[in-house]
């Protein structure tokens, strides 16, 4: 799990930590836990938010055993649930066992808890649900990782992406992994109204965000806002895993 990093008196300070207009960017190891009065045992980081200039809230979540949430639907908020390590219970209408690579996507429409009878780390995702004239409401989606297809982009077998949520009308945003193999990456700078959220799971490499180059790795944390010209590709020696989400499909409001 990541841990606060500490120097010693006779050492200079520094961080790898960039917070930009645009963009941030940021490694786990070094960002303080906070707490939430709807939790209990939960160290929480809160990666994303409106006060980063974020139309969204990730958390990074470390819980500890007899971990627990309870969340009442407030009729706005969807939910989006990744379990890191270890186990966790979800309990919608039925009661779901997730382990490590297990995810949920919970609509606005529903009561959820979630409990930890051991150690585990999650990623915890909140977004206000855009509702769109003549398009069913989204249904909720439980899934594991690893038998989600990974579909070659853009013809490079190096290249590989898994669609967590399916893109259909009813849902608007997007969580995904990309997995590059070392010397593999995005093939052009993209600029694009979407946000991003994103965590990298494995491996390290490049990032390119609004004009910087800078080295990224497991467990650091980018944020891209609209219109952050963006790239990346991997440096090896193993792939690159990231997961991140995106808003999509719906009209954007003047």
């Amino acid at each position: 799990m990541p841990v606060l990093q500490m120097r010693a008196p006779h050492q200079l300070v520094h961080s790898r930590a960039r917070i930009r207009q645009r963009y941030a960017m940021f490694p786990l190891a070094g960002y303080p836990t906070s707490r939430s009065p709807l939790w209990t045992n939960t160290e929480i980081r809160v990666l994303s938010a409106p006060a980063m200039g974020a139309n969204f809230v990730q958390h990074h979540l470390t819980l500890a055993p007899a971990a627990a949430v309870s969340r009442k639907s407030d009729g706005r908020t969807e939910s989006f649930l990744f379990v890191l390590s270890g186990e966790l219970t979800l309990r919608t209408s039925v009661e779901h066992r997730l382990a490590g690579g297990g995810f949920a996507f919970i609509p606005h429409t529903s009561n959820y808890q979630i409990s930890a009878d051991k150690s585990a780390t999650a990623l915890l995702l909140h977004k206000h649900f855009e509702p769109a004239a003549g398009i069913e409401p989204p249904a909720e989606i439980i899934g594991k990782e690893s038998k989600i297809s990974r579909d070659i982009w853009m013809n490079d077998p190096g290249a590989r992406l898994q669609l967590l949520i399916p893109d259909q009308l009813q849902y608007d945003f997007a969580m995904n992994i990309f997995t590059f193999d070392p010397g593999h990456g995005l093939p052009y700078v993209e600029t694009h109204v979407m946000e991003h959220g994103l965590l990298v799971l494995q491996g390290k490499g490049l990032y390119y965000l609004d004009g910087d180059w800078m080295e990224v790795e497991k467990d650091d944390f980018i944020w891209m806002g609209p219109y952050c010209p963006q790239s990346y590709y991997a440096t090896g020696p193993d792939p690159t895993r990231y997961i991140y989400y995106k808003n999509v499909n719906r009209e954007i409001p003047l």
